[in-house]
């Protein structure tokens, strides 16, 4: 069949090969003049810099892509596994690393946090990993909208293990439950930025999340972030894949009435481009607002709270800071209200919390010789006609303040470059809409079920992959989400 991809993403370059491999004629278009969305890159005076995620997580949904292929992975692409997860810098001199090792983890925690008891801690990573097993065949794997979800074992036992989810609990009320330290409580909070949630709004179930980080670990790709598109982006030609860039997609065009109706393909620059399946990687919001804008609006989904954006400064460092690693957190002092800035306020916190992301660390040549690449990001309310230029200036002023603050430097003495990225200009160059990373928030105990679906009920060969689509933003989710439309389409039309 002849399928049109609208956006080459990272879910748009897996849907490309997994539908490749099926037999299908696939063509891209990318409104930009390069594959990957955000997950690109920046190189500026010497520096280069990963423009977009930052943290690799479950490899195996990566490789996976070159083995159905009949590839070997290691060919196109190749990780290594990071011993230190994240460094933690607090407001009161506390600082630890996050190892992978859990004992050696909850050892640290022991000497630097001097936690009495690492029982809770080890109890906590179990009930994760066993939300995440119960979680992931139902939420994350499959379509939560199609009946054959439902009528399978691993419903079966999902739904007979509710109370585990802890629905009912916030993130940061699970987390209050599960430790005494006001420090580790901000620690596991921390992990509903995942998904540009607030640990204050977002559901219990979420604590699953650590799973990943602490149970099955964190890596590096060789190359850094962007060579996860590279890879992907080469299979895919190999496999026939056609790529058209800087070619925005104007409309999908259907045929038909009410919901008896059925796509016919796009148009692109006034021409018309035929196709039997349309997969849109675009943002939600667009895809309907401009791209279907004569279809039915679904006006709810539309209307739902967003996650949050970033801004991010990418400075080229001219000096080595040994105390830093690939990931580096330096904490709001205060992060109920810091949250509440973001999603109630839609402001920036005066005390936000950074985090630094430095790829030279495991690929020098990221920078030049004694120096580093900063990848120096806030979590931000996605835009919503704020005076982005006053919050960027005041930002950049509490940014550098702290930093010279916790790390005892004078950062802005060693910064000889630098670009940025704000809630705008991740609007304009990836089409999320309003600036925001995971299309609509977490901050409910029904998310999983409100983000859109992966198909059109009512235009029959129209799908939908990306971050702002089932099962949801992150590298991880969006490589499933491409995953669940080949699958949905190879039911469709076998």
């Amino acid at each position: 069949m002849n399928v049109v991809i609208i956006g080459s993403g990272i879910a748009g370059l897996a849907s490309a090969v997994r539908l490749a491999v099926a037999g299908h004629d696939v063509t891209v278009f990318e409104s930009n003049a390069y594959p990957g969305g955000k997950l690109s890159e920046i190189n500026v005076n010497g520096f280069r810099f990963d423009a977009g995620p930052s943290l690799f997580t479950l490899p195996n949904l990566v490789t996976d892509l070159f083995k159905l292929a009949g590839k070997k992975p290691s060919d196109y692409f190749e990780y290594e596994q990071i011993e230190k997860a994240c460094n933690y810098f607090y407001e009161d001199g506390t600082t630890f690393t996050a190892y992978h090792d859990k004992q050696k983890f909850a050892n640290e925690l022991i000497t630097k946090l001097g936690i009495e008891s690492t029982k809770p801690l080890f109890k906590y990573l179990n009930k994760s990993a066993k939300k995440y097993a119960l979680t992931a065949p139902l939420f994350i794997e499959k379509s939560l909208h199609k009946l054959s979800t439902y009528t399978n074992f691993n419903t079966l036992k999902a739904v007979a293990n509710l109370a585990t989810y802890q629905l009912n609990k916030t993130i940061n009320e699970v987390n209050e439950s599960a430790f005494k330290d006001e420090r580790l409580v901000q620690y596991f909070n921390r992990f509903a930025t995942y998904n540009g949630s607030s640990p204050y709004k977002a559901p219990g179930m979420l604590t699953m999340i650590p799973h990943l980080e602490h149970n099955i670990g964190t890596f590096f790709p060789k190359g850094g972030m962007i060579a996860i598109t590279n890879s992907i982006y080469k299979l895919a030609l190999e496999l026939g894949v056609k790529f058209v860039f800087n070619s925005i997609v104007e409309e999908i065009k259907t045929l038909g009435v009410k919901n008896n109706k059925v796509v016919k393909g796009v148009m692109v620059k006034g021409a018309f481009i035929p196709a039997d399946l349309v997969i849109s990687n675009a943002d939600i919001h667009p895809t309907y607002t401009k791209l279907l804008k004569n279809e039915p609006q679904p006006e709810k989904l539309l209307s739902q709270e967003k996650s949050s954006s970033a801004l991010i400064f990418y400075w080229g460092i001219k000096k080595q800071f040994p105390q830093l690693d690939l990931h580096n957190i330096l904490f709001s002092s205060d992060y109920k209200t810091e949250f509440k800035h973001i999603f109630s306020y839609k402001s920036i916190y005066y005390d936000p919390t950074i985090y630094i992301n430095i790829t030279s660390k495991y690929k020098p040549d990221d920078a030049p010789q004694g120096c580093e690449n900063w990848f120096v990001m806030i979590n931000v309310p996605a835009n919503s006609t704020q005076n982005w230029d006053a919050y960027i200036a005041q930002a950049r002023k509490q940014i550098i303040t702290k930093i010279n603050r916790l790390l005892k430097t004078k950062i802005e003495d060693h910064i000889v470059a630098e670009e940025q990225l704000n809630p705008l200009t991740i609007e304009s160059k990836t089409s999320s809409f309003g600036g925001s990373l995971y299309g609509n928030s977490s901050n409910n105990m029904y998310a999983a079920f409100l983000r859109h679906k992966n198909f059109s009920s009512s235009i029959k060969g129209l799908y939908f992959c990306g971050g702002s689509v089932h099962p949801g933003g992150g590298i991880p989710l969006c490589l499933n989400s491409a995953k669940i439309v080949s699958e949905i389409i190879n039911e469709d039309y076998s």
